[in-house]
Order: C-alpha cells, then structure tokens, then sequence
C-alpha cells in the first residue's frame, strides 16, 4: 500500500547521492554494502535506552558475568538499524520502509565487534507514475565483510558470523 502523500515526481537524486530507481534493480541482485560499523559499550548503551528498553541483559553487567559469554548484548534494535544505515551504499533512495516480512535474530552480537551487510532484491512493485517498493532481504554479520554474502548453508544453518536477517519492503523513486 502506496502512503498517503507519497509522491517521488518531484525527488531530487543529485540530493540522495545515487540516481538508482526502481528499474535500476533485479530480483535476485545483491548489493554488498561495503562498509562496516563498529558498535561499543557506550553507544549500545546509549541508543537502547532511547529505544526505551530495559532489560538487564544489555544494561546489568554483574549479571551478565554470570552468563557462559560474560557479556552483554547489543540490543537488537541496535543491529537492525546500525545495517539498516550501512544499506544506504547501493540503496541511497530506499529509505522509507513500508512494511517488514520478517527478521531474525540469527547470533548473539557484543560491543566491540563490527556490523557489516549485505542485501538481496526479492521483488519489485510499481506503486504508482512517481514510486515503486523493493522487496529487500538485508543480512548483517558481526567481524565479517560481505563481498561474499554470507548466508546458510546446504543445511539452512547460519555461518556463525551472520547476525540479522531481515526481510521488508522499502519505497524507492521510478523513472519519470
């Protein structure tokens, strides 16, 4: 379903940084996204508080060294939006998600390590003259580049260094 108000006629490219439409994508293409983040303490922290979450296992460290890893973990919330940000090299025009399939977190993620994704075109949709969707796996790894994309393997298990997979639909500008 096309937002109400959603019209992309009048979308400057030059501004986003990349003139990639909808017709500029395949189903089946994957777009390594290059860069890497590293997450630590602080900003974990930080940004699960402003989530509003409370849970002791990103916060209570005497806890958590009670646990077999003796760490606290990044929250989730922080991983989904820390790949959702690297997507934006190859997807620098889909930035409004319209609705989410699906996700998964696949492994346990800790400060100090650094996130990196990759994303996969499942399918297209024309919206309207001005806006398509894409229908967007994105997979993020903890210490692991993509340029492979690493996924599951014959089995349907997870290399251990993959974190999030996460399947939504984004809105992306057409061609005029």
């Amino acid at each position: 379903m096309i937002p109400e108000g959603l019209d992309f006629a009048g979308y400057d490219v030059a501004l986003a940084g990349a003139a990639h439409a909808l017709e500029d994508y395949a189903v089946g293409e994957r777009i390594d996204h290059v860069d890497g983040m590293a997450i630590e303490e602080a900003e974990h922290q930080l940004a699960t508080r402003l989530y509003q979450n409370t849970a002791k296992v990103h916060f209570n460290a005497f806890e958590r060294a009670k646990d077999p890893s003796g760490r606290r973990l990044v929250y989730g919330g922080v991983v989904i939006s820390t790949a959702k940000a690297l997507s934006f090299n190859g997807l620098q025009n889909a930035g409004l998600i319209l609705g989410l399939n699906a996700g998964r977190h696949v492994n346990p993620f800790f400060a100090g390590g650094t996130v990196f994704a990759w994303s996969e075109i499942l399918d297209k949709a024309e919206l309207s003259e001005s806006a398509g969707a894409l229908r967007l796996r994105t997979v993020a790894t903890r210490d692991r580049p993509c340029q492979d994309f690493p996924d599951k393997d014959a089995a349907g298990r997870y290399s251990p260094e993959v974190i999030l997979d996460l399947d939504y639909w984004a809105a992306v500008p057409r061609r005029a």
